[in-house]
């Protein structure tokens, strides 16, 4: 199935077809369903939204990368000289901050070549949101503990909804001690875009794409801290 960006009517469907495949890719990770386990899907229990997000998620790469590229694709027929020296040079911002992403994360690309298009996304969406104004440092963001959008639901009952006469807002949140030592909540705003009723449709699904993307590659990091935990009390054997 073909699509490009601009059929705004879906593209929330996309991102939550992202995030069930995120959570899908993660829970076989840690062993919960094995891929081979689940029961497949017969056309007959097929609801039209289902197919839909069956053949979006049927890619091993993240959905949105195809999306991504489609865009670029249509817009580079149509872009002046000057467009193209700027998508260059925009081009080559993503690659370097991918590459200091990848290194500082210690991302092998051919051994985890998902991990590291889904930095890359992280990396394009960093610029395009200008988070970079808050956090000059890229590998600043994975400092934090968690990440959340105020202004927009998350949640699977409410998954992409705007809440009327709040603001929008990229919420970093980590964990700093108090004048007793006792850890507290921090909350950083790593970027304003104002209104959620007034908000741009394709700046609202980035800021979105931006906050599952970066929990997705924390996940990886979380899964990699306790297995490296399981190996110092488990024998070699036992473990996964």
């Amino acid at each position: 199935m073909e699509w490009g960006w601009g059929n705004m009517s879906d593209t929330l469907d996309r991102l939550k077809a992202l995030n069930s495949k995120l959570e899908e890719k993660l829970s076989q990770k840690k062993g919960k369903t094995p891929a081979k386990a689940q029961k497949p899907v017969t056309k007959k229990e097929s609801s039209p939204k289902e197919a839909l997000e069956k053949t979006e998620v049927s890619a091993s790469e993240p959905v949105l990368l195809k999306g991504h590229q489609r865009e670029k694709e249509r817009n580079a027929p149509h872009a002046s000289s000057s467009q193209k020296g700027d998508n260059e040079e925009f081009a080559g911002k993503v690659r370097r901050l991918t590459q200091i992403l990848l290194h500082h994360l210690g991302i092998n690309k051919g051994e985890e070549p998902v991990r590291a298009q889904n930095i890359e996304r992280v990396a394009e969406l960093y610029l395009r949101l200008d988070i970079e104004k808050k956090a000059p440092d890229i590998r600043d963001l994975f400092i934090y503990k968690a990440m959340n959008i105020s202004g927009i639901g998350l949640k699977e009952e409410d998954f992409g909804e705007i809440r009327e006469g709040k603001y929008v807002q990229v919420i970093a949140i980590t964990y700093e001690p108090d004048k007793n030592g006792k850890k507290k909540a921090k909350n950083i705003s790593l970027g304003y875009f104002g209104k959620a009723e007034t908000l741009d449709l394709i700046k609202k699904n980035r800021v979105i794409e931006f906050v599952l993307r970066w929990r997705y590659e924390k996940a990886f990091q979380n899964l990699e801290h306790y297995r490296l935990l399981l190996e110092k009390v488990r024998p070699k054997e036992s473990l996964f």
